[in-house]
């Protein structure tokens, strides 16, 4: 798979009210995690790893501090080479509403996508915390020739789960 033809969402936008008091003044993606870094640094690494390099960052809420945290700490791309790191705040340039979910956050954001004419739109969660290649997953979508591909961890129903790459 052509990695250069791949566009990385990242919804960053969550509230976090179960993580407060951490969530008072920042986003949950923004909430430290060991010393320097952010949760949000687990998705970033997970893409750099991965060889991808066009990442939107989807914010909404309490978000000065996770903008600088990309600005300061993720200032790693040359645009000299098609690589970049956007940081995107609600516009709203397709309803007068800001964002009303995950879903609704992809669909108002629709311009970034066309604007980049990507072949394949990744899109993950800035608040979660596991380590994944995303070539494996990327791979098996064109092998399969789908038209979408949901990552998820398979968990038994006597436990009680919420997990996966989506909010």
């Amino acid at each position: 798979m052509d990695l250069n033809n791949v566009l990385v969402l990242i919804l960053a936008g969550g509230k976090g009210d179960r993580l407060e008091p951490l969530t008072r003044h920042r986003t949950k993606p923004a909430v430290p995690f060991g010393g320097i870094y952010r949760i949000i640094d687990f998705t970033l690494s997970n893409a750099i790893n991965s060889h991808l390099r066009k990442v939107i960052v989807l914010v909404q809420y309490k978000c000065n501090s996770l903008n600088r945290h990309l600005r300061e700490g993720w200032n790693i791309f040359s645009n000299a080479l098609g690589e970049y790191i956007e940081s995107v705040s609600p516009q709203q340039r397709v309803t007068e509403t800001w964002y009303l979910g995950t879903a609704d956050a992809v669909y108002q954001n629709i311009y970034s996508i066309e604007k980049d004419n990507p072949k394949h739109v990744l899109i993950l969660a800035g608040d979660h915390i596991y380590k994944m290649d995303y070539r494996h997953m990327l791979n098996f979508h064109k092998e399969r020739q789908a038209d979408l591909t949901v990552g998820v961890l398979k968990c038994p129903k006597s436990r009680r789960c919420i997990t996966g790459l989506f909010n």
